[in-house]
């Protein structure tokens, strides 16, 4: 029985690293035995020193958002308290729980009979309620602020590095002597470290704010965790740094305006979001398809040829590219809305960043009980608002 079982795992061990699968044709892992230059060429068990990495970026996380995120948080005025506490009401917190967390006009009228409150105050209790239930801004600047620091550096590193590589002036570079590609220490730490930051927010996704786009979040960690993994084992760490670079280009911008944002900079909210806009479109739409995508199917194509693991690595820039579609999607459907409404709306990708309108109603619940339309929270000294365009 144990050697059935043994001789199994050691098939299935055999047919996950088959050369067939990972490699071109009449290429063999004993190939690519040689030192090379540099770091040598990749080996499947770097990628092992990816999690320890990865448990310090998380830790430098936990220190930067203490001891840097938020003095700067409250530097810019954020209060360091949670959201106004909803009276408690053992009748409208049944409903809230077990019914309903946004009554209709009829059963607000009910409760106001059963409960011989105004129909305004019970509104006012369900928007408290509802709020307690949402992180603090305070929290939310954080985790922004460190994915802004992350992202910046990260793609200034990635510009530097790439400066000096040929295959950033000549794409077809990347498949030149493919795939007898020795890495150098630049190309290495670049990989090891964007792989090590995707794995961390694997983790962390669980515990940072849920959004409305958390499937999708997952789906994209997991397919470029997976491009990223497979494009190192495989040796197509030159097209990998391209797609790296190009993604984090627009991620810092996205970051920056959402803490505009939450320091309610509306005007350098709304401006950061325009750049972020064109940036992402231009990036996802434009220079992905047409120069990514172009080399690694139609140029790669012609100068190595197909093989199994080069139709999973097409496969995965394809799964990213669709995801490009649905967020620019969203991105534009935002905009468009802010332009026929003149005013905010909450955010279709968030299901828990609250609008400006309820944000203004957990830091002045006396204002916003007394107002009779939530319309004038939405604007920020007479200028449309944006904290939905700010929420990934």
């Amino acid at each position: 029985m144990a050697t059935a079982a043994a001789g199994a795992l050691g098939l299935l061990w055999g047919w996950l690293w088959s050369e067939r699968f990972w490699l071109p044709q009449n290429v063999s892992w004993a190939d690519l035995e040689g030192p090379g230059d540099g770091y040598g060429y990749p080996r499947a068990r770097h990628i092992l020193s990816v999690f320890p990495v990865a448990a310090g970026i998380f830790s430098v996380r936990l220190l930067f958002e203490r001891f840097i995120a938020k003095p700067c948080a409250l530097h810019v005025g954020i209060q360091d308290s949670g959201p106004y506490q909803a009276q408690p009401n053992a009748i409208l917190e049944k409903v809230f729980v077990s019914i309903t967390k946004y009554p209709d006009e009829k059963r607000l009228e009910g409760l106001s009979k059963q409960l011989d409150w105004d129909v305004r105050k019970i509104q006012c209790w369900f928007r408290h309620r509802r709020n307690q239930d949402k992180p603090p801004t305070l929290t939310k600047f954080c985790e922004s602020m460190w994915r802004f620091t992350f992202y910046l550096c990260i793609f200034c590193y990635g510009i530097k590095f790439l400066w000096s590589s040929p295959w950033f002036w000549d794409i077809r570079q990347c498949w030149h002597s493919y795939p007898y590609q020795p890495l150098t220490s630049g190309l290495y730490y670049y990989y090891i470290m964007e792989l090590a930051f995707y794995w961390s927010l694997m983790f962390s996704q669980f515990t940072d704010i849920k959004r409305k786009d958390f499937l999708i979040m997952f789906v994209h960690h997991l397919a470029t965790i997976g491009l990223i993994t497979f494009s190192y084992i495989n040796n197509m760490v030159r097209v990998g740094t391209l797609v790296m670079c190009l993604h984090d280009a627009s991620d810092f911008l996205l970051e920056a305006a959402k803490l505009a944002n939450y320091a309610k900079y509306q005007r350098l909210c709304d401006t950061l979001f325009v750049i972020f806009s064109a940036v992402f479109v231009v990036t996802r739409l434009g220079i992905y398809p047409f120069w990514i995508l172009n080399t690694t199917f139609f140029e790669s194509w012609e100068m190595i040829g197909p093989y199994p693991s080069w139709w999973l690595f097409n496969g995965l820039l394809l799964i990213l590219q669709v995801l490009h579609v649905i967020w620019s999607y969203l991105i534009v459907r935002i905009a468009f809305k802010a332009l026929i409404r003149g005013k905010v709306s909450k955010d279709d990708r968030s299901d828990v960043e609250s609008s400006s309108e309820e944000e203004d109603v957990t830091t002045n619940p006396k204002s916003a009980c007394g107002s009779s339309s939530s319309n004038g929270a939405n604007r920020v000294n007479g200028h449309p608002g944006s904290s939905y365009w700010a929420e990934e």
